[in-house]
C-alpha cells in the first residue's frame, strides 16, 4: 500500500435497511413501525432491520429468536431475495450513469470512482447527491454515500453517513460525507481502531493489550512492538489503514470465485437417506447456475454442521473443470456417506470453487462401456426450468409430500422457517 491518493476520488454507496426499504415500498402501511426481515423460524437469522427495530437492539446476523425476545412488536417478513437482486439491478443502472467503474460488493452497496466524471458531473460530494436523488425519485430509497480519495476512507465515510438509531430517537444521517484530500488523518485518528478492516476480535483483544483503543494510538505505537503482538504482515496492514493508505482499485469486473448453495433444516436429518436427498437437490441447483454463467468447477466442497453447531468440510479437487451434477454426486457422494449423521445435521452445503470453462472428455473407460453423453439431457432439463421454473422438474429424489421442492437462491438464505 502506498499512502493516501491525491488523485482519485472513490464513493462508497450504501443502501439504507435495503431490504426493509424494498418490503415497505408493498407494505407502505408498516412505515415507522419497527421491521425486520430474515429468518423467521426459530433458526432464522435478521438480515436487515428498521431504524426502529434497531432502536431495540435489533440488528442484521442476530438470531430472529434474539430479536423476537428484544423486540416483541417487530413484524418479521421473509425475504424475497429475487426482488431484492431485481431491484439491486436498478440501484446499479443508475451508478452506471456516472461512472463504468462500479466494484458491487453486495446487493446494496458498491464501490465507485468518479475520477474521470468529475468535470461533468461535479465534485464527489455533488455526485453523490445526485445519485442518492436519483435513488430516492426513482426508486423510493434511501442510500448513503461516502466520499474520499480511496476505498477504504469512502467506507468508513458512508457509515459517518448513515442515520443512527437511538434508544429514544432516529438522528438523521447527512446522506453524504466527504473526506477530503489533507484530512484523512483528522477523521481517521479518533476513531476506535475496531472500525479498521481486519480487526476482529482476537485482533482488538491483542490490541488492547498493548494500550491501544484508538486508530491515533495504534499510529503511535512503534511498529516493532505491533509486529511482536500481531505478527509482520498484520502489522504492517493496520499502520497503513491507521495512516489511510488503501491503493486498490475500483475492479468493475470482478469474477466470482465459488458458486455454492448451503441450507439450513428446521429440523435435524439424522438417516443417510435423508442427507443423500438434500445433497442431490444442493448439487442440481448448484450446477445449473455454473452452467447458466458458463462455467465448471474443479473443485468441490461439501459443508456439514451438526445439531451441536460443530462443522467439518471436506474437498475434492479434479483434473478437469466439471458442471454435471451425475459427477458432482460420484465424487462428493462417497465423501458423505463416511460421515454419520446419527448426531442430527442442521446444515448441509455444497459449493464450486477454481472456476473455469467446463471441460468434457471421455475416457477409454467411458467409450468401452458405451456411457451416455448427459449433455443432450441436461440441457433439455435446463431449458425446462428457464421456460416453466425452477419446480417444473428435477431429480426424483427431490420430491417432498408430492411435488418437487427445488433449491431457491436466497429462498432459505436467512435459515428455515418452522416446520409447519
Amino acid at each position: 500500500m502506498s499512502g493516501p491518493s491525491q488523485h482519485r476520488t472513490i464513493l462508497h454507496a450504501d443502501m439504507d435497511a435495503f431490504f426493509v426499504s424494498v418490503e415497505l415500498r408493498r407494505r407502505p402501511e408498516l412505515a415507522g413501525q419497527p421491521v425486520v426481515v430474515g429468518g423467521t423460524g426459530n433458526r432464522g437469522v435478521v438480515a436487515a432491520a428498521s431504524y426502529e427495530a434497531r432502536r431495540f437492539g435489533v440488528h442484521s446476523a442476530l438470531p430472529s429468536s434474539v430479536a423476537k425476545r428484544r423486540c416483541p412488536h417487530a413484524v418479521f417478513l421473509p425475504g424475497d431475495h429475487a426482488l431484492y437482486s431485481e431491484v439491486s439491478k436498478q440501484v446499479r443502472e443508475i451508478f452506471d450513469r456516472f461512472t463504468p467503474l462500479v466494484e458491487p460488493l453486495s446487493l446494496d452497496e458498491a464501490f465507485l470512482d468518479v475520477t474521470g466524471a468529475l468535470r461533468l458531473f461535479g465534485d464527489g460530494r455533488s455526485i453523490g447527491r445526485q445519485i442518492r436523488a436519483a435513488v430516492r425519485d426513482e426508486l423510493e430509497l434511501g442510500c448513503s454515500v461516502g466520499v474520499a480519495p480511496n476505498k477504504f476512507l469512502a467506507k468508513l465515510a458512508s457509515v459517518e453517513a448513515k442515520p443512527i438509531a437511538h434508544r429514544d430517537r432516529i438522528e438523521p444521517g447527512d446522506g453524504v460525507t466527504v473526506i477530503e484530500p489533507g484530512t484523512e488523518q483528522a477523521f481517521l485518528d479518533p476513531l476506535p481502531v475496531k472500525r479498521l478492516w481486519g480487526v476482529g476480535p482476537a485482533t482488538l483483544e491483542k490490541l488492547h493489550r498493548i494500550g491501544i483503543a484508538s486508530v491515533a494510538d495504534l499510529r503511535r505505537v512503534d511498529l516493532a512492538i505491533l509486529t511482536t503482538s500481531l505478527g509482520t504482515n498484520q502489522a504492517r496492514h493496520l499502520s497503513a489503514l491507521a495512516a489511510g493508505a488503501d491503493d486498490r482499485d475500483v475492479e468493475p469486473d470482478r469474477d466470482a470465485k465459488s458458486i455454492g448453495h448451503e441450507e439450513t433444516y428446521p429440523v435435524d436429518k439424522h438417516t443417510p437417506q435423508e442427507v443423500r436427498r438434500e445433497l442431490v437437490r444442493l448439487v442440481d441447483a448448484v450446477t445449473q447456475r455454473m452452467r447458466n454463467q458458463g462455467v465448471g468447477a474443479r473443485t468441490w466442497t461439501l459443508k456439514v454442521r451438526f445439531a451441536g453447531f460443530t462443522t467439518i468440510t471436506r474437498s475434492i479437487t479434479t483434473s478437469d473443470t466439471v458442471d454435471q451434477a451425475y459427477e458432482i454426486i460420484d465424487l462428493l457422494g462417497p465423501v458423505l456417506d463416511g460421515i454419520d449423521p446419527s448426531p442430527g445435521v442442521r446444515l448441509l452445503g455444497v459449493s464450486g470453487s477454481n472456476l473455469g470453462e467446463p471441460v468434457a472428455q471421455l475416457s477409454f473407460d467411458d467409450i468401452a462401456v458405451d456411457t451416455p453423453d448427459w449433455t443432450a439431457t441436461t440441457d433439455a432439463l435446463d431449458e425446462i426450468r428457464s421456460r416453466f421454473g425452477t419446480d417444473a422438474i428435477g431429480p426424483a429424489s427431490s420430491i417432498s409430500r408430492g411435488r418437487i421442492d427445488p433449491v431457491r437462491r436466497g429462498g432459505q438464505q436467512w435459515g428455515p422457517d418452522d416446520p409447519s
